[in-house]
């Protein structure tokens, strides 16, 4: 075998030649490095700006509830939302969804011809049910108010049912309300709210769930004023009874308008 020597020259050229190799490398990974450290900054930059900047606020649900007597028929505007058009007394509007605000504006105009009846705002809370109540102004006749309500939006407690009323029958008074059981009669029967006042603050109130008939009357009397069908009840439902005077006959006296609130 033979070995073949190399000359001392040119093995000093291989190694200065290797040594120029190595530098060069570590300088071109090194600025790239440096670069790559840049764009991840700024990429992680970008992104927690992103998650700074995308935030999202609940809507709020919000209907109409008409019980004026004076009122022509409405239309009603929030947030330059119509929510109801063309509405008289007795209407409880289905829910709209509506931008949550602690000032949402309120125009209420008539239907026909568009003048303008009431203006003004209110607090509509994100993630929340309201019910805008429309009524006469008692103390200035041929006015009108308006009062924001916050409506229970969970269903009632298992095997019970939540209602709450309202007493806009301003003829018929105070008002004692009866939920009576199929096969009970009045005169057996306790009222589930008694002296209910005109223009009340009202409540929700819970009772076990069956099919029960509504009865009005005037408070401290067993005289009807106002008998529903029967309401059949199987749990979890929140109602709001809308009561007001009935305009064009004695008998009954009262009218009740139901909405559903949850289920």
């Amino acid at each position: 075998m033979n070995w073949r020597t190399l000359p001392l020259k040119k093995m000093r050229a291989m190694r200065t030649n290797r040594d120029w190799l190595i530098g060069n490398t570590q300088q071109l990974i090194l600025p790239g490095l440096a670069m790559a450290a840049v764009v991840s900054m700024v990429l992680a930059s970008f992104l927690s700006g992103c998650v700074n900047v995308v935030t999202y606020t609940q809507p709020t649900l919000v209907r109409v509830i008409d019980a004026s007597y004076a009122a022509p028929a409405i239309n009603v505007v929030v947030e330059s939302t119509i929510l109801a058009g063309n509405v008289g007394q007795g209407t409880i509007t289905p829910y709209g969804t509506l931008t949550a605000s602690t000032a949402a504006p309120i125009k209420i105009t008539a239907a026909t011809g568009g003048a303008a009846l009431l203006t003004t705002s209110g607090i509509l809370l994100a993630g929340h049910q309201h019910s805008i109540l429309i009524s006469d102004n008692a103390a200035v006749p041929g006015t009108y108010a308006v009062t924001i309500l916050e409506d229970q939006q969970i269903a009632a407690a298992g095997g019970h049912s939540a209602f709450r009323f309202l007493n806009q029958a301003s003829k018929a008074g105070a008002v004692d309300i009866y939920m009576i059981p199929a096969g009970v009669t009045l005169a057996n029967s306790i009222p589930i709210v008694t002296n209910l006042a005109v223009g009340n603050i009202p409540v929700y109130i819970s009772f076990p769930s069956q099919t029960v008939t509504m009865v009005v009357t005037p408070t401290g009397t067993i005289t009807p004023k106002y008998t529903s069908a029967p309401i059949a009840l199987i749990g979890g439902e929140v109602r709001t009874v809308l009561l007001v005077d009935t305009q064009l006959t004695s008998t009954p006296a009262i009218q009740a308008f139901i909405a559903n609130d949850v289920n």
